[in-house]
């Protein structure tokens, strides 16, 4: 394929790219370089990048950079663009909206799209009884939004997430987050009444069972906090920057029961494993359970900013009028998007091409994992699915190597994104419009870069 000068090409993004991995300058290119070198003047250090192309299109499962570049994307902005970018309903609903309203504020002068927005969360969330929805704009947003209303419902304030947990990176969410660096380091004080029990991490807690895990962290929270004293437990299906974490079978079930049984809200933060990622539509579901309070953002809307909160009526509707709120929450732009989102979802169904997805992840890691003692476990449901690098000998955690691995699969044209509390999982959220010819592509080029590291 010929490349023009990035300088005066039009790129196409969305589904009419070539679904290639191309390499035409190293990674990153020299038209990165000079954007990279205009960012550390212009933005904050803190900002990172994990890779640090710019990009110009994306859609299918590529992102095209400046220089010319397609590279394979195992990344989806993390597990935000399930849809694909550039999603032919989303652009085609966002566009005629932006040609009608940007903006009103939905507590200042509502319109219809925030409400199909609320009925269709309540009708898709697990459980058959009578919910209500409320919107935000991010993850972490929903998340503290939450926790005040299960504060408000149940007059109590303790709140208990769990090790490895990612919630948000907000004063209250990074108390909730258990990972010191790089999201906590330095920000403090935070919060207070924020408690951690211990989670069910399989490959690390010697056998125990999920119903003795859960039995673990039940005594824990009893003994230390005190279930007259508690408003909510928050804990994540199957933990995203924590390494996705499944836990065992029993675990979340038997979380719940005790929940229910003591007046303790029960909050699933499904903000990575919602909307079709784990091979139904929450992975919630997979574990039989149905949360009070239901935590989505990221796949939600396609990557327009969009998050909720949705659940059981009678808690959702406890905080007095004005309480819940803010001047961008369910942006109309961010509310068609969502709708065009569910509808793809829906139509096209994506949960079944997660779980398509996941076993070829689980096929190409799995061998990966029989032929090298350094991958301890591959983890994860439908198109959310990790390994876990270790020192074949010792057990420990091995962050070297998984940076070393990052950093050639970048190299090679492949976004890939690490997580773990020690840093040493590697990540795999494909889009779900990604071709198979490319996932198998780009998981070849993990392999080997394993092999060499």
């Amino acid at each position: 394929m010929t490349i023009v000068s990035p300088a005066s090409a039009t790129f196409v993004g969305g589904p009419s790219l070539p679904q290639e991995r191309r390499l035409v300058t190293p990674i990153p290119g020299p038209e990165s370089r000079k954007r990279a070198e205009r960012k550390a003047q212009a933005v904050a250090a803190g900002v990172g990048a994990t890779i640090p192309v710019y990009t110009v299109a994306a859609g299918g499962g590529v992102l095209v950079d400046v220089d010319g570049n397609s590279l394979i994307d195992f990344g989806s902005g993390i597990a935000v663009t399930g849809v694909g970018n550039a999603a032919p309903r989303i652009v085609e609903a966002v566009t005629a909206q932006v040609a009608v309203f940007t903006h009103t504020c939905f507590t200042v002068a509502p319109y219809d799209s925030y409400v199909d927005v609320a009925e269709a969360l309540n009708r898709l969330t697990p459980g058959d009884h009578v919910k209500r929805s409320a919107l935000f704009n991010s993850g972490a947003e929903a998340v503290e939004n939450a926790v005040k209303i299960a504060r408000h419902y149940t007059g109590k304030q303790a709140v208990v997430a769990f090790d490895h947990a990612y919630h948000g990176r907000t004063n209250l969410t990074m108390g909730l987050t258990a990972k010191n660096q790089p999201y906590k380091n330095g920000f403090g004080p935070f919060a207070p009444e924020i408690y951690r029990a211990p989670l069910s991490y399989p490959l690390r807690d010697g056998g125990l069972s999920g119903a003795e895990a859960a039995k673990r962290a039940i005594t824990l929270i009893e003994k230390q906090i005190g279930a007259s004293n508690l408003a909510a437990i928050i804990i994540e299906p199957i933990q995203g920057e924590g390494g996705f974490i499944v836990p065992a079978e029993g675990f979340l079930p038997a979380l719940q029961a005790w929940a229910n049984e003591n007046g303790v809200v029960f909050i699933a933060d499904e903000v990575q494993t919602g909307f079709a990622r784990t091979g139904t539509m929450f992975a919630s579901e997979q574990f039989g359970i149905v949360p009070d309070l239901i935590v989505t953002a990221k796949g939600i809307a396609g990557g327009l900013p969009l998050s909720a909160v949705t659940g059981r009526a009678e808690i959702m509707d406890a905080p007095q009028v004005g309480g819940l709120g803010g001047t961008y929450g369910g942006n109309p732009l961010a509310c068609v998007a969502a709708l065009a989102a569910i509808e793809t979802y829906e139509q096209e169904d994506l949960a079944a091409r997660a779980r398509a997805i996941g076993e070829i992840l689980f096929e190409k890691l799995g061998a990966l994992r029989d032929a090298d003692p350094r991958v301890a476990e591959v983890r994860g449901r439908g198109a959310m699915v990790a390994i876990e690098l270790v020192d074949p000998e010792t057990g420990e955690p091995d962050a070297a190597l998984t940076g070393k691995v990052a950093a050639a699969a970048h190299a090679a044209g492949v976004v890939l994104l690490t997580c773990g509390t020690y840093g040493n999982v590697i990540r795999f959220l494909p889009p779900l419009s990604i071709p198979d010819h490319l996932l198998i592509e780009g998981l070849d080029v993990v392999a080997e870069a394993v092999a060499n590291a």
